[in-house]
């Protein structure tokens, strides 16, 4: 007579998790960063050389952040992640700190002012980007709180009010350093995270009112008000604000359906600014093609599945919580470089991620996998479980 088994049947643990998740995770990381380091190199070569620099210059400097962020990873997923939660204020203080720092007189020495902006921290010869780094403090700050408030997200007062109170002193800074497409950014991840736990659309419409006049005046002054007229009008100044936009379609015009060929693209000659960086979207369909573009949204697409996957076989809240934020992150920032790319938004400057070019970039995606991948080591479960 046959049997049926006590307890839940769990899969062999692989050493990245019970169930397929975690290693399915990290063999499409891998597949993703070793395309973004053979595009990375091909849109950097003729920058470099005409820095008078090795052509590998920007590859190896890539590489080396692979390297460490890789073993961030590693670490990240080895690690419980419940002992995020445990130091999610002390994370958050050092993050505010390292962000005041750049904004504040005097403290030019160690946050040069760069390309017009505040934005990069240098120790010696340590530099690093506080604001990618806060992205890792405030989701993980936002889903501990989540989970404390979640009883009290039917008060305003009491359950949304006071995350607003404290995620501006990380969104300020990062606004004013100035980089308000990261400000952004972060605060749309705090908001996904918090309506998931349960907090009412209609206290988000409500707090939302009154920010609407700030970034009403920030959207209207200087570059960033160049930059809207551009997306809204690109034949307006097509030398000018909307050359970048200009160029990028050019690029993914020309490359077909296979592309002109890996290190074959013209516009990184020069044509089309921050190709590596900014707008290498654009380079990748102009080298590898329409089918290049598919094969890399098939990527971002497999990596955000498995992550909602494993946000939704959490053993608890926050692990649920803490994996929506860390794919969501990967998600915006892969679908914001590639609008902009298409001319869907307006230039965000915002990293294509384990391709674009930025070490600081990089290392806090791979430690975000990590984290995801740690979620998915935790066990299978979910919510049916935790009912």
């Amino acid at each position: 007579m046959d049997i049926a088994p006590a307890g839940p049947v769990l899969l062999p643990d692989s050493g990245l998790g019970r169930g397929w998740e975690g290693a399915t995770l990290m063999g499409l990381t891998v597949v993703l960063l070793s395309f973004g380091l053979v595009t990375l190199y091909s849109a950097s070569s003729v920058l470099a050389m005409r820095e008078g620099l090795p052509d590998t210059y920007f590859l190896l400097r890539q590489l080396t952040a692979a390297a460490a962020g890789l073993l961030v990873l590693i670490l990240c997923a080895l690690m419980p992640y419940r002992w995020w939660q445990r130091w999610s204020w002390p994370l958050l203080g050092v993050s505010v700190a390292s962000l005041v720092v750049l904004v504040l007189p005097g403290t030019e020495a160690i946050a040069p002012v760069i390309n017009g902006s505040r934005r990069w921290l240098q120790l010696g010869a340590i530099r690093g980007q506080p604001s990618e780094f806060a992205k890792i403090a405030f989701i993980v700050w936002t889903a501990a709180m989540a989970v404390k408030k979640a009883p009290q997200f039917r008060s305003l007062r009491k359950g949304l009010a006071p995350f607003f109170v404290i995620w501006s002193l990380v969104l300020i800074p990062i606004a004013l350093q100035p980089d308000l497409s990261t400000a952004m950014l972060i605060g749309l991840l705090g908001v996904m995270i918090v309506f998931a736990a349960g907090v009412r659309i209609t206290h988000f419409l409500f707090l939302g009112l009154l920010i609407v006049p700030f970034l009403q005046k920030q959207l209207s002054v200087g570059f960033r008000a160049d930059r809207i007229e551009a997306f809204l009008n690109p034949a307006l100044d097509p030398t000018g604000a909307g050359f970048q936009v200009r160029q990028s379609l050019v690029a993914l015009g020309s490359g077909g359906l296979t592309g002109v060929g890996i290190g074959e693209g013209r516009q990184k000659f020069g044509f089309l600014p921050e190709a590596h960086n900014d707008f290498i979207f654009a380079m990748i369909g102009e080298e590898w093609g329409l089918l290049g573009v598919i094969f890399l949204v098939a990527l971002y697409m497999g990596i955000v599945l498995v992550g909602f996957r494993i946000a939704s076989r959490a053993p608890d809240l926050f692990g649920e919580l803490l994996a929506l934020g860390f794919t969501n992150l990967i998600a915006l920032h892969a679908l914001l470089h590639m609008s902009v790319g298409l001319s869907l938004v307006p230039p965000t400057g915002l990293a294509l991620p384990l391709v674009s070019w930025g070490r600081s970039s990089l290392v806090v995606t791979l430690a975000a996998i990590g984290v995801l991948i740690s979620v998915a080591r935790s066990a299978p479960g979910g919510k049916a479980a935790r009912a």
